[in-house]
């Protein structure tokens, strides 16, 4: 057909590229970059059939023209097409199973569908298209629904001669027919849900890629990156084939081994060091309380240093109770309660902070720490002291020294663990933690920004032995939380949970494997120098900033293990501030406002301004939100953050140029320049903080 044209090969001035529709193409484009990339599919608009949708299996998608005047209804379309080419070819061509790509593909674009703005769901309301009526009527599609894959038939023409439905597909479509943003967002709890407006979660960030935000929020989470998503999208496509050809089962607990020995061998660690995945940080408190219950018979008190700077739900994680309303396999249950099978224990918490809201020195914590560990020891019960390296506000505790004085202590029954959950770390601190008996609990999520919510605690040698030796089961209330997946196969005591597996937390640490691979590429020298020429210009540049006040001062320079190597731990890069206006500090409500504010585009709130403005006001900016702090002791208040994420450095290196490096640190030295200039907005706009 002479009038077929590669779609991203034509351009006609028609009404749709008109000024005001620009926007709407362009934003609808963009998400087309979240759509699968399949080899040799080429996507054909044919101008002498407009009405027009077929799929050529293995070879091309043809879409009519008058579909592109409905970018909506041509990205759902296409949507389908390619996911239905992804799954024919899974099954290497195999015609006769084509409607295995039927069921597949309509399971994957009704949840794409649902992940659409309402806008643009409201575009599609009245239009009636059999994919569209398909969705709207939540047609789940099955081997015995004829009239429907018969029409769907129509799509590609191939006749299904085997309308049996494997039992051996269903695990597959359950857990991989689903777009990757969906599995990244899955397997968490509700937070990772995003609203239908701004498409962003209780974090300010998506689940697919957002780079038209400036991001500096690694201290709390961060939209998965370009690079990230693909790497993870095109995982996706190889578990479906490697799962048709190898089993469901077997493909998946090879998935989630690789994913653990890709972590082993980013920080050099022995094969003799355990890892457990966990959906978040807060479900790894989880599992230290169970292990601990596990392996120790005496009763336990857990000493919680930062307990105020950790994540909210690890206290009441760490007493064996439920944390939220959901678990990560999306059961039910009632926060605060206790998870059954969890053994009555004690919890101390040390703060940073005084009852004023003044921080604790260094010297201060080391002996609430020493007090907390010697009355417990005189009780004869089994300590879990939780250090903390580094905090959200990126602050240590308790000291090297501290530590080597507990070790002088008799009769003390201890197991250390270190929160290194920023995982603002080098491998060789890791591996100094593990060498002493340290559990140490990481996550990809906040240093090395992969999507929020994927944690994991790594055991030492010797506590890896009793966890084998122990004859004890975990709580079995543990079932809502984990599945026998998450754990070493070789453990007795996760027999008894369940046999599903987490796919949404295997994402999103796929995705974070693929951002500490690319940034432990850029050379050290290279690394370290981008890192300190970004956060000497993040502290100047908010000290610059009359309306700015950084909470930290000579006091957190941080601690060194005897080694003058530069480390990622050895300097600051979570830079938290008080925000000001007119003299007076923001209350805690204006904070958690102006973090909203500067995550949104607010051009239309600065009409008649000048283009400057309007485009300063429109850029969104993502910073770490909102943590209370006392401003006094009477005045209550709130800190943003701003922080270095390991894409500073690694998106800096994208060109493996040494010049270019360094201008690219430059460019995002820039963003934070834009950044504070518009809070600097908002504030003198005193309106939209009202």
């Amino acid at each position: 057909m002479t009038n077929n044209i590669l779609i991203e090969n034509q351009y006609k001035r028609t009404s749709l590229f008109e000024k005001e529709n620009v926007n709407y193409l362009v934003r609808i484009l963009k998400r087309f970059n979240t759509v699968p990339k399949v080899n040799n599919i080429n996507i054909i608009t044919s101008t002498t059939e407009p009405s027009i949708f077929k799929i050529v299996p293995n070879k091309a998608i043809i879409i009519g023209s008058s579909f592109l005047n409905k970018p909506i209804l041509a990205l759902v379309y296409l949507r389908y097409g390619i996911e239905w080419q992804l799954w024919y070819k899974a099954l290497n061509n195999e015609k006769k199973d084509a409607v295995l790509c039927d069921i597949a593909a309509l399971e994957v674009i009704r949840i794409f569908y649902n992940l659409l703005p309402k806008d643009d769901k409201e575009k599609l309301e009245d239009l009636d298209y059999l994919l569209i009526n398909l969705i709207k009527n939540d047609t789940y599609l099955n081997t015995e629904s004829s009239v429907k894959n018969e029409e769907l038939q129509s799509f590609h023409g191939l006749k299904n001669s085997n309308t049996e439905f494997k039992d051996s597909w269903k695990s597959i479509v359950n857990n991989l027919a689903k777009p990757t943003e969906y599995l990244l967002m899955s397997g968490g709890d509700l937070r990772l849900n995003i609203d239908e407006i701004h498409l962003l979660n209780k974090y300010g960030c998506r689940p697919f890629p957002r780079p038209d935000a400036f991001t500096f929020a690694s201290s709390t989470a961060t939209s998965v990156s370009n690079f990230a998503f693909d790497k993870t999208d095109k995982v996706r496509s190889i578990l479906i084939r490697n799962s048709l050809k190898n089993g469901f089962k077997n493909s998946t607990i090879e998935f989630s081994e690789l994913l653990k020995n890709n972590l082993r061998k980013t920080f050099k660690l022995s094969d003799e060091c355990e890892i457990i995945f966990s959906p978040s940080g807060t479900d790894s408190s989880l599992q230290i309380a169970a292990i601990t219950q596990i392996i120790s018979d005496k009763e336990i008190t857990h000493i919680l240093v930062a307990s105020d700077e950790t994540g909210s739900g690890v206290a009441a994680a760490l007493k064996g109770c439920h944390f939220e309303n959901t678990t990560a396999l999306n059961y039910p249950i009632k926060k605060d309660t206790k998870i059954e099978g969890f053994r009555d224990v004690d919890l101390i918490k040390i703060p940073f902070r005084d009852q004023d809201g003044v921080l604790k020195s260094s010297k201060q914590l080391d002996n609430e720490v020493f007090d907390a560990v010697a009355r417990t020891r005189n009780l004869d019960r089994h300590i879990v002291l939780h250090a903390m390296d580094q905090s959200k506000l990126g602050y240590q505790s308790p000291s090297d020294e501290l530590i080597k004085k507990l070790n002088t202590l008799e009769n003390l029954s201890i197991q250390i663990i270190v929160d290194g959950s920023q995982l603002r770390l080098d491998p060789k601190d890791i591996q100094n933690y593990l060498n002493k008996g340290y559990i140490v609990t990481i996550t990809g999520s906040k240093f090395f920004t992969g999507p929020p919510y994927c944690g994991a605690l790594i055991l030492p040698k010797n506590v890896n032995k009793l966890i084998h030796s122990a004859k004890n089961t975990l709580p079995k209330g543990l079932n809502q939380y984990y599945n026998r997946s998450d754990w070493p196969t070789s453990l007795y005591c996760s027999n008894e949970l369940s046999d599903g597996y987490n796919y949404g937390s295997y994402m999103r640490w796929n995705s974070a494997v693929v951002e500490m691979d690319r940034y432990y590429k850029t050379p050290i020298l290279y690394r370290n120098m981008g890192i300190e020429m970004f956060c000497n210009f993040v502290d100047d540049s908010i000290k610059e900033a009359t309306f700015l006040q950084p909470i930290y001062g000579d006091e957190t320079k941080t601690k060194s293990y005897s080694s003058k190597e530069f480390g990622i731990r050895n300097i600051r890069t979570i830079f938290p501030f008080f925000i000001f206006q007119d003299n007076k500090v923001l209350t805690v409500d204006k904070v958690k406002k102006l973090y909203t504010l500067l995550n949104s585009d607010l051009s239309d709130q600065f009409e008649g301004s000048s283009l400057e403005i309007i485009r300063l006001a429109a850029q969104k900016c993502h910073i770490g939100q909102a943590v209370n702090v006392k401003y006094t002791t009477e005045i209550e208040s709130a800190i943003l953050r701003i922080s270095l994420g390991a894409r500073v450095i690694s998106e800096s290196w994208v060109n493996r140029d040494i010049s270019l490096f360094f201008r690219n640190i430059e460019l995002q030295m820039s963003q934070i320049t834009i950044t504070i200039k518009k809070i600097e907005l908002i504030l003198t706009t005193p309106e939209l903080l009202d």
